[in-house]
């Protein structure tokens, strides 16, 4: 099948964004009499809605506490947070190729949008996407597809490459192709068994193989 649009995830995927994500974490939770959480309980929960995260580490469901939590995290992350990413190796370059064959290309994030945007800037990779997608809150990533596809952003011929298992499940319950990639944070036997149309060791793999 020749895939017409690129769909990325953006953490795990083109940056690595342990450092902001563990400091913002823990300054939200601090900031509400919350313990920390350690670089390996953190490390583990990057990738799923931020909602889900903090409500799991706080231990509830009380939905405004949750999004009182959600608020303090971004407060630090769109200061300093998003300038703590760090972009994987080899990543400008495979989009630039991609780019250049004629890829239509996009950033599909359960950050906020105007975050992503910041880090996309930060390493000047906005010139390679024709748009960015973040989520309102509570939406999940298979919301984002499904909104992008009624929009007529995406169509069926789009596939979503991301480093976990939920990037993978949301682009299928969308009828959609995907991509696992293996420098996140997610491994083989979590992306294996979502049965993704591809399973990425590096940026180079991804790009020899859509511009094979």
């Amino acid at each position: 099948m020749r895939y017409d649009t690129l769909v990325f995830d953006l953490d795990g995927t083109l940056s690595d964004p342990l450092l902001g994500t563990l400091r913002c974490m823990n300054f939200a939770l601090t900031c509400h009499k919350l313990q920390p959480r350690s670089e390996a309980e953190i490390r583990r929960r990057i990738g799923p809605p931020l909602e889900e995260t903090l409500s799991l580490f706080a231990d509830s469901d009380d939905e405004q506490f949750i999004r009182q939590l959600v608020d303090s995290y971004r407060e630090r992350y769109g200061e300093f947070g998003y300038a703590e990413n760090k972009l994987y190796p080899d990543i400008p370059e495979t989009l630039q190729a991609l780019k250049a064959a004629g890829y239509r290309m996009a950033v599909c994030t359960s950050k906020l949008r105007a975050n992503a945007v910041k880090i996309l800037r930060l390493f000047e990779l906005d010139g390679y996407f024709d748009f960015v997608s973040g989520p309102d809150y509570g939406m999940k990533k298979s919301d984002q597809l499904r909104e992008l596809l009624a929009s007529g952003e995406i169509g069926p011929q789009a596939i979503m490459i991301g480093d976990r298992a939920v990037d993978l499940s949301a682009a299928h319950s969308n009828q959609l192709a995907s991509a696992g990639v293996l420098w996140g944070y997610g491994d083989r036997e979590e992306l294996e068994q979502e049965k993704p149309a591809f399973i990425f060791e590096s940026p180079q793999a991804l790009r020899d193989t859509f511009l094979s």
